[in-house]
């Protein structure tokens, strides 16, 4: 059976303090929260050891777990992993949110944030890729120390122009080339640049190099929202073996963030078994 966990961000934005949050995942059958940053703090990477705990205690309380962390520099909107002159300061930070998240019983980070990662003007497709790997090297390293994965986030060419397939993730995985560090798929934007998304699923999980699975819509809302043809690509996450949380994120509600939440885990739900 998949497991879903669901991106918080949503009910956050609707003023639902944690524990609420924690709640209504809870009565939907999610088994955790992948958290936002974002939503922790303005600067999430200070966090200190009491409230690391405090935070840990509140969801798993609730009988869930934080599952990882998305939307990683969104509290950061100056910085660029794409800027020289910004990597010591990128660093610190990446490698700082990667010990929040081991330190909030987190397994997977996902480096979306689109606005943090443009190309810069006249720079080579070699010479981005060596700055790439300058960057997450050592974000890789504590990654692995920290017993995590890090996940590259594959967005539409709409949203970054910097990694915009899943071929481009994996091909900066293996030029870092750590175990702690991979690629991932965001349905939404897959379905959107190379779709269809369960062949996607099916040429790149036997690989190794995916670490994690977002579960959205390319209309931007949450499964059941819109019509990509979910059947078809819960199929192929259950047929390749699967067995990692699925991160339902959805950047837009029908009724409200728990409605939504609600549709989603249902229709990936329904999907998963008509597929048994």
């Amino acid at each position: 059976m998949l497991e879903l966990t669901l991106c918080n961000e949503l009910l956050h934005a609707e003023g639902l303090p944690l524990e609420r949050q924690c709640e209504v995942a809870r009565q939907l059958d999610y088994c955790g929260l992948e958290l936002a940053p974002e939503t922790l703090g303005a600067t999430p990477h200070l966090l200190d050891r009491a409230q690391r705990r405090a935070i840990r205690r509140t969801v798993e309380r609730s009988g869930l777990r934080v599952t990882g962390l998305h939307w990683l520099l969104r509290p950061y909107p100056a910085l660029s992993i794409t800027d020289s002159d910004q990597t010591a300061e990128v660093q610190e930070i990446l490698c700082s949110l990667v010990d929040l998240c081991a330190d909030l019983g987190g397994r997977v980070l996902i480096h979306g944030s689109p606005g943090q990662r443009a190309r810069p003007a006249a720079i080579s497709d070699d010479a981005l890729s060596e700055r790439l790997v300058e960057v997450f090297a050592p974000v890789a390293e504590r990654a692995e120390a920290r017993g995590v994965i890090y996940c590259i986030e594959p967005l539409a060419p709409d949203e970054t122009d910097v990694i915009t397939t899943v071929a481009e993730g994996a091909a900066l995985v293996d030029a870092v080339s750590s175990p702690a560090f991979l690629t991932m798929i965001d349905i939404s934007a897959s379905g959107r640049t190379e779709p269809p998304v369960a062949a996607l699923i099916r040429r790149w999980v036997p690989t190794g190099r995916i670490g994690h699975i977002h579960a959205n819509d390319t209309n931007r809302g949450g499964p059941g929202m819109g019509d990509d043809p979910f059947p078809e690509i819960v199929a192929a996450l259950v047929e390749t073996g699967w067995s990692a949380p699925v991160g339902v994120e959805p950047f837009r509600t029908r009724v409200d963030a728990t409605v939504t939440a609600a549709i989603a885990a249902a229709t990936l739900r329904a999907c998963e078994r008509a597929v048994h």
